[in-house]
Order: C-alpha cells, then structure tokens, then sequence
C-alpha cells in the first residue's frame, strides 16, 4: 500500500545556512546521491530519501546541525539545487520547497510532464493527497510549511513534508514512498512515533472506517440536519446519530464510539503506529548517550589505527590522512549501509562537524577534500575504472569488520576533544564566524 514510512520529531530551530556551507552541501549531497544511482539505481535513491533515519544521518554528514529541523529545509535545497540542473542525466528531479515555494510543486509537475509520458495530473494528485493526509486527516498538531516532492524518470515519487507546533517549539517531519501504491486514506503510515499528543483526529485508522463512511454520508444531507446532528455530539450525555443512505442510526455517546471520531493514542506514551521513526533530543550539543560508541568505534579505529601507508594504498590517493578517512568511512556508510546502520545520526557528525559548532567546527579542509575523493571516484567509475569506487566501498566493510571482531569504543571526550584542538588547522568554521 501507499507508505508513509515514518517521521521524525525535531527540535524547531531558526536562522540560516551560510552560503560558505550551503555550496558544500549541495556539492557533497549531488556526489553521495548520484553515488546511490551508479551502485543501486534511482528507486533506491527514493528509498533513501523516505527513510526519516536516513535522511537525518545524510543532514549530519553533510554539516548541518545533527538533530535540528533546519536539516529537513536546508538539505533539499541544497539537494534540488545539486540534482535538478542534472535531471536529465540523473533521472532525479525536486519539485517543491518551503513557504510559497511548496505551492509551486503541481505547477512544477505539470511541467515536468509536458516534456515526458509521465501522468502529470496523477503526480499533482500524489502530492496534494500526502499534503492532505498529514495536515488535515491526521491532525497531530503540527501545521505543514514544507512539501517536497521527489520524482525518478519511471514515475516513482518519494515525498518529504514537515509541520511545525510552534506553541511546543517542536517540528514533526513527514516521509513518503510510492512502492506498491493502494491507498491514501486507510491505515497508509507504517510508522509514526512521536510525543502523546493526547486525543488527535486520525481519519486514516482502519477503526475510522466507519467515520469515513459516515462523513461521506453527511456530505449529501441538507445544512440544516447537519447543524441538529452537531448539536447533539457535542452534548456529551446525550446520543448522536450517523446517517447511512437516507435513514439513520442512532447509537449512546460513549467514550468508545466518541473515539471512532477523535482515536487516542494507544496506552503507550510514545507510539501511535510501528516503523522506522526518531524523536530527537533538544539538547544542542552532541552528547555521548546520542552515539553508539561501539560503531564510532569502528570509524575512528579505521581511520587512525593503521598505517596511512595502507589508506593510501586503498584509495589510491597519495597524501591523504587520516582525518579526511574519518570522513569519508561516514560517507561511504551513507552510501552503502543498510537501515539498521542509522539509528543514532549524531555519529555522523563526526564526519564534518556542524555548523553551530555541535560536536565541534566544520573543518573546511576536510570537508573539501571529501568532495574531491568522491567527485574522483565517481568521474572515474564512469570512465570505467572501479578501483577508487570499490576502494570507497570498502571503507565501510572495513569499519564494519573492525566494529564486529574488536569491539572497540571510542572515547567520546577524547575525541572532542582532539577535534577541537586541530580546528584551526583544518580551517574550522561555524556560524558564528565573522568571515
């Protein structure tokens, strides 16, 4: 069926991305994405993309601040300003954005359309429906100001949408795949987890059936019953009636049957439905229970418990240190790992730190130099020769095996600590920089 395949709760921040980092992130987000399509095609790219933990580990690698709702904005706008001048090459388009610019997107559709055998109208409808579905039959809450929607060559979509509770100072972002299309309206979510928001209108539970049905049937009574029949629900003690084809049955105001209208949350205080979701801390600053220690682990033992000599030798990139190895063992996790590698984005932080300075400074060098291995891998890949491609593969395998046979952890405030005493040297930077 249609898949909402889950959602993340953000801590609702402001400001905006520097141009110096803004450039970066496009730079690197076009390099990971086109990276996805040359090993495992444009539908995985979509997988991707609709994957809430995912999405928010590709937000840390590429700088911006690791649990912050300015990651939803800022990396689709540095993604569609990467990806769409290469559309036609690529296979990917972005339509959408924030604000007005999310109002934009049928229009942006229908464009699209004139110029493919794409069903321009029915993608207009994908996208009105996703908006429909998460502001208004699931009110939770938060209020949608952003909708973008990711469309491949064959017609497959992905849509990323966020809403914000400005009173709770919290954002609630949406995720959308197009697999196995069935429904909108009936039970269309495999996940969503979030804060007991206490009694929400959830119209697409399979216990609402009824309710939808009824609605339905209301729609085609005159005003004046429906104003007497809305009068009697909200006399609590009394009874209401649901009119089904022109007669009408009558059952007791109870609890339960008021439930069909307004369903509660389950006795959990944490879930409304299962799936891949995150609810993020409001603490700003990376802290040590936000990062597997086993896995960052991994990464750093790859990095700095070998020879450089070896690194060399496997990227084929004479000079290169081991820092920028750290980086790019994060990146090539974004690449190539599987979903159960991103359950805790913070550790991608340490790739290229964060702007606000959370874990520590974007190290402009470092940052720099990651763009130019992969930017190689990939132009040489396309010229068919793999050895840096594969190399890059192997990267991950390689954090991977060390993760699984040493077992090592990483000394969290040591290794603060060491990014921070070499910041200047890497050309660290964050918003707070004059220049």
């Amino acid at each position: 069926m249609i898949k909402s395949t889950g959602h993340a709760d953000l801590p609702l921040h402001s400001g905006t991305v520097p141009r110096w980092l803004a450039d970066r992130m496009r730079d690197l987000g076009t390099l990971i994405i086109e990276s996805l399509i040359l090993n495992y095609g444009q539908k995985e790219v979509l997988s991707r993309l609709s994957d809430p933990l995912w999405f928010q580990s590709l937000g840390a690698v590429l700088g911006m601040d690791w649990h912050s709702s300015g990651i939803t904005t800022s990396v689709m706008y540095a993604l569609k300003r990467g990806l769409n001048p290469r559309a036609q090459e690529l296979g990917i388009y972005i339509c959408g954005g924030r604000g007005k610019y999310s109002r934009q997107t049928p229009d942006e559709l229908l464009a699209l359309s004139a110029n493919t055998s794409l069903d321009g109208e029915a993608l207009v409808r994908s996208s009105k429906l996703c908006a429909k579905v998460d502001n208004t039959a699931v009110q939770d809450g938060f209020q949608l100001y952003q909708h973008n929607f990711i469309l491949s060559r064959d017609g497959d979509w992905a849509v990323v949408q966020q809403g914000m509770n400005p009173e709770k100072r919290t954002a609630r972002r949406y995720h959308w795949s197009s697999r196995d299309l069935r429904s909108f309206v009936e039970e269309p979510h495999t996940g969503v987890t979030g804060e007991n928001q206490g009694k929400i209108l959830n119209l697409t539970a399979n216990d609402a059936l009824k309710t939808r049905e009824s609605i339905m049937d209301f729609t085609k009574e005159t005003p004046d019953k429906l104003l007497h029949e809305i009068q009697k629900i909200s006399n609590p003690d009394s009874s209401f009636s649901f009119g089904y084809g022109g007669s009408s049955k009558t059952v007791n105001s109870s609890p339960t049957e008021q439930n069909l209208l307004f369903p509660e949350l389950a006795d959990s205080t944490e879930i409304l439905y299962t799936g891949r979701n995150i609810t993020l801390p409001s603490h700003h600053e990376v802290q040590k229970e936000d990062v597997d220690l086993k896995r960052l682990g991994g990464i750093l033992a790859t990095a700095y418990e070998n020879q450089p000599k070896n690194f060399e030798s496997l990227l084929l990139t004479p000079g290169l240190g081991p820092r920028t190895l750290q980086s790019l063992t994060l990146v090539s996790e974004v690449i190539h790992g599987t979903p159960s590698r991103f359950t805790d984005p913070a550790r991608f932080s340490f790739a290229h730190g964060g702007k606000d300075g959370h874990p520590f400074p974007v190290p402009l060098k470092i940052y720099d130099q990651s763009i130019h291995v992969l930017q190689d891998c990939i132009e040489k890949s396309k010229l068919g020769y793999n050895e840096k491609s594969d190399c890059l593969r192997r990267l991950h395998t390689t954090s991977l095996n060390i993760e699984k046979n040493c077992a090592p952890q990483a000394d969290f405030e040591a290794s603060l600590a060491y990014e921070k005493a070499h910041s200047k040297e890497w050309d660290g930077r964050t918003v707070f920089d004059k220049n």
